[in-house]
């Protein structure tokens, strides 16, 4: 296994990955979802035909690159180099106070357990502050004798079902109602904080990264989550790196490293094959009506929508979309035209995915190389396997080592 990533070895990680991905753009920016002819299938017509013959259970299985037409290994073999990284060592944990996990889901608890074991620095923290700390877990499980806790939370429930619980097992925390992206949420870091988030979403935890450096707190823990969610059509880099970048990145680009189902249950991954599989004959059926080539977007509807027989189903979204239905489709052949397209659709976001682990350790790359010119020492590296979450990336900070 390859070492975690040292401050000095950030920037000539982030470069070999921006030119991989700016160089490579147009196989995994364009979704075979919204678009039923892909620009990068007419130069690689083999590979392109055996992901369009193969069925849904490849989409679906392990496989050996290797077994793939040309450039699928190759492209393969670039990625998993481009993202090996080592695992931050086990700095070993206290165990945890009597029934402190209680209420706490079990593949929760094992996150927390994971990146709790992970925060060594130089320096004997003083005060947590768990940023976006829905009920503070976390922040109690790190807390040990002589440290305080503090828990910024913007709902007032957990707030109050949080301090409960703190107060119970009698810690010192403090449980913060506070808009963690409100100007005056920088009033809770100062430089003897030890500020740590689990999976705070997309400007979440970018707006701590920034709060944080102004402030100096000294240590920082981050596990980043879901980096389209941001405001704005177009994501804004952080570091001078990746502003010098000519990448260039919307929502839908940001949406692909969180496309991996590895924790759903098989029912969850029916249910959404379902879904898509309607939603793709859907759309062949509005290209049709509408005598437009173009992908229509169509709004998230309620699971109860799949118990609709599938004509229903179709007139319904029609109707939703105002898309006149003329004539008499055939909806039996429409039906397993969908399921069809569902198997190309999933082989050929086969190659797309080959860039969600490269585009994601650009991203936390970018994080990284942001708080080092902040001057933090950093390191990059996982705090936990990737079946337990594939959000496993976990930056740490600290300044004046």
């Amino acid at each position: 296994m390859p070492p975690y990533l040292h401050s000095h070895h950030l920037n000539d990680r982030f470069q070999a990955l921006d030119q991989f991905l700016t160089e490579h753009q147009h196989l995994w920016k364009p979704r075979p979802f919204t678009t039923l002819r892909l620009d990068w299938e007419a130069t690689y017509p083999d590979l392109a035909a055996h992901l369009r013959q193969s069925p849904l259970a490849d989409a679906e299985a392990e496989f050996a690159p290797n077994t793939l037409p040309a450039p699928f290994p190759q492209l393969a073999e670039q990625a998993r180099q481009l993202s090996a990284i080592g695992e931050l060592p086990d700095t070993g944990l206290p165990p945890a106070g009597h029934r402190l996990d209680v209420d706490v889901p079990g593949r929760k608890w094992q996150q927390i357990e994971a990146f709790s074991r992970r925060l060594g620095f130089s320096e004997q923290t003083s005060h947590w502050l768990d940023w976006c700390s829905g009920k503070g877990h976390l922040g109690r499980r790190l807390l040990q004798p002589g440290q305080q806790l503090t828990c910024l939370e913007y709902d007032a429930e957990l707030v109050h079902a949080g301090q409960a619980l703190s107060d119970h097992h009698h810690l010192p925390a403090t449980h913060v109602h506070q808009d963690v992206m409100a100007a005056d949420s920088r009033r809770h870091l100062d430089g003897d904080k030890s500020v740590v988030a689990l999976h705070a979403c997309g400007d979440l935890h970018v707006q701590l990264l920034r709060v944080a450096s102004e402030q100096g707190c000294r240590h920082l823990a981050v596990a980043p989550c879901c980096y389209n969610r941001i405001h704005g059509e177009h994501y804004q880099p952080l570091s001078t790196a990746a502003q010098a970048s000519p990448l260039q990145l919307s929502i839908i680009d940001l949406s692909l490293p969180l496309k991996e189902a590895v924790t759903a249950s098989a029912r969850i991954r029916h249910q959404r094959d379902c879904s898509m599989a309607r939603r793709l004959a859907f759309d062949l059926l509005q290209r049709e009506q509408r005598q437009c080539d173009e992908y229509l977007p169509t709004p998230s509807l309620p699971k109860a929508w799949l118990d609709k027989p599938f004509e229903a189903y179709c007139r319904d979204l029609a109707a939703l979309k105002q898309v006149p239905l003329a004539g008499t489709p055939n909806w039996a052949t429409l039906e397993s035209f969908g399921w069809q397209r569902l198997a190309e659709v999933r082989n050929l976001e086969r190659l797309r995915n080959l860039f969600r682990r490269p585009l994601e350790m650009w991203l936390v790359l970018d994080r990284a190389l942001f708080l080092a010119e902040h001057g933090y020492s950093v390191r990059l590296g996982t705090f936990c396997d990737y079946p337990l979450t594939p959000r496993n990336l976990l930056l740490l900070a600290e300044q004046g080592c």
